[in-house]
Order: C-alpha cells, then structure tokens, then sequence
C-alpha cells in the first residue's frame, strides 16, 4: 500500500513509518520543515510539504494513498483547546479525501480518560463529559457515519523507549527541578504502557485490516502504578521519593498534576486476538531504568 502519514517525524510517527517501509509499503510522510524532509528521505519515504493547517495538503496527500495514519498533534498544552480544534479539522480533510471509497484512515486517540478507575476495554467509548477538549474520537464517528473505514488507534498514557520525549520525561523534569520524585497519596493510581515499536506495529495491523474492527488499544501493560514509576525516577536521580497529597499535587506537579493522577487500567485483548499483536520490547519500568532516560 502507499500510505499517507501525518506526524510522519514524531515520535509515535517516525516509528510507524519504519514499520509500514520494513513491512513492504509505501510511505509518503507529510512534514513542514526541510529538517523533516531530510529525516523522511534518510527513512525511505516520499515527501509531502504541508502542515495540520493547511488542509488543502491533508487532502492532496490523502488522496494520493491507498490509506491514511494521521498521528500529529500539537502538544503545546498552553493552547490545548485551540489545538484540540485544529486537530478536529484536519481529521475532517483527511476524511473528506477518502469519502467514497474503501481506503482507511487510522487516527490516534488515548485510553487516558477514557474510563478512570476501572479497566477500560476497545468496547468503550468515550465519556460526554472527559474533561479534555481534545476528541478524535467524535471526528472519526462523524466520519464512520458518513461511510467513511475510519477507526482510531488508542495510545496508551505512557508511549516509551529511549529518546521518549513524553509524560515520563516530564516527570523527570519536574523531579530533578523540585529535588524529590513523588507521587500523590499511596501512589496506585495506574498508567498502562506501551514502547513505541509496539505500538507502530498496531498502525500498520490495523491499517492491512482496512480499518475494521476497531478502535484498537496499543497498550502492552495494562497499568503500572505511579508509584514505582517514581521510584525508579528517584533511584536514578538519588532524590527522595515522596507522597504528596491531592491538595499538594497542584503545587508540585502544575499543569502535569491532572495526568499525574490519572488512575486508568487498559485492556488490549480483543486487538491482539483481532490483529495478531503481541508486544515483543521492555516494559515501562524496564524501560525506565536505564540512563537513557537520565541523560536526555
């Protein structure tokens, strides 16, 4: 297959792309830099210029494929709504380009808030009232009604491996910046996890399935306490590790504080009996126990 990919130079993207060109397909990888043009073609894969913005060159390099993985986001928390928004709109273009056809469209969402406290499974849906204005899962509904083969992949909280850029470095940061690593009351809240290898691998599965049957979970562990992902996080800085109740966690954590106390188990077992994933890399803690994280 030619397939189109957004974020084609992310950090679940570029991983995605190395997959689908391993496994035989085409990629033509969208990117607004010629930094990014020059890592796609050190990839394998064909360039599209264009941004999220520009939906003009979301349907150009739509229609060119065979199918679609849209994994951009702008994760610039400062501008969450508005980005949440734009993100909702590029969806659409993607869609609109394929409307009509058999050609599917893979678009990354999260189990993150999906249901907190009990284990979330791909039969869940997403709740009228989670508290984030970020909703691809509303975009590709609309699409899916309108006969479109999308579906979404769900990302786990926690996407690792060495040069991880994502909540574990943040935690990292805040440790090393407030001199204890800490989690908030007995520390047991849950955090599934997946390596970003693993998860590529489901784009890829979901996309040769033509989109059906989902959403699927890329999700490996199906929660690792908080707890121990800050022990781990406090041995490797030799700080102290401490408990910090609900009402201390704002004041510690900042805007990190509401991801920090997520509490969400995640099941994956209907996309590995759909697709025939099985997750082959280290899991979070291991993963996080090694100086690459430290020396980032």
């Amino acid at each position: 297959m030619r397939v189109f990919v957004t974020g084609a130079t992310g950090w679940v993207g570029s991983a995605v792309v190395s997959d689908l060109i391993a496994s035989g397909h085409q990629v033509l990888g969208l990117t607004r830099s010629e930094e990014g043009a020059r890592a796609l073609a050190a990839a394998g894969a064909e360039i599209h210029h264009g941004s999220l913005e520009d939906l003009e060159s979301l349907k150009s390099g739509a229609a060119q494929a065979d199918g679609v993985i849209h994994t951009a986001f702008n994760h610039d928390f400062s501008k969450f709504a508005e980005n949440g928004a734009a993100e909702g709109r590029a969806i659409e273009a993607l869609g609109a380009a394929l409307e009509g056809s058999d050609r599917p469209l893979i678009v990354s969402s999260g189990v993150a808030l999906m249901a907190p406290g009990r284990l979330v499974t791909e039969e869940d849906t997403r709740p009228a009232d989670a508290p984030i204005p970020r909703d691809p899962e509303g975009a590709v509904a609309r699409l899916a009604a309108r006969g479109v083969r999308a579906t979404t992949v769900r990302l786990s909280p926690s996407v690792h491996g060495h040069g991880d850029h994502g909540f574990v470095p943040i935690l990292i940061g805040i440790a090393r910046e407030k001199g204890v690593s800490a989690y908030i009351g007995d520390g047991l809240n849950h955090w599934p996890g997946v390596h970003r290898l693993d998860a590529a691998r489901v784009y890829r599965l979901a996309l040769e399935r033509g989109a059906a049957g989902g959403p699927f979970h890329a999700v490996a562990e199906e929660g690792v306490p908080f707890k121990e992902i800050a022990e781990v996080i406090g041995r490797r800085l030799n700080i102290p590790v401490v408990s910090k109740s609900p009402g201390e966690a704002g004041e510690h954590f900042g805007w990190f504080s509401m991801f920090a106390g997520i509490d969400v188990r995640a099941s994956s077992a209907r996309t590995r009996s759909l697709l025939g994933w099985k997750p082959e890399q280290p899991g979070l803690i291991a993963d996080l126990d090694h100086p690459a994280y430290f020396t980032q």
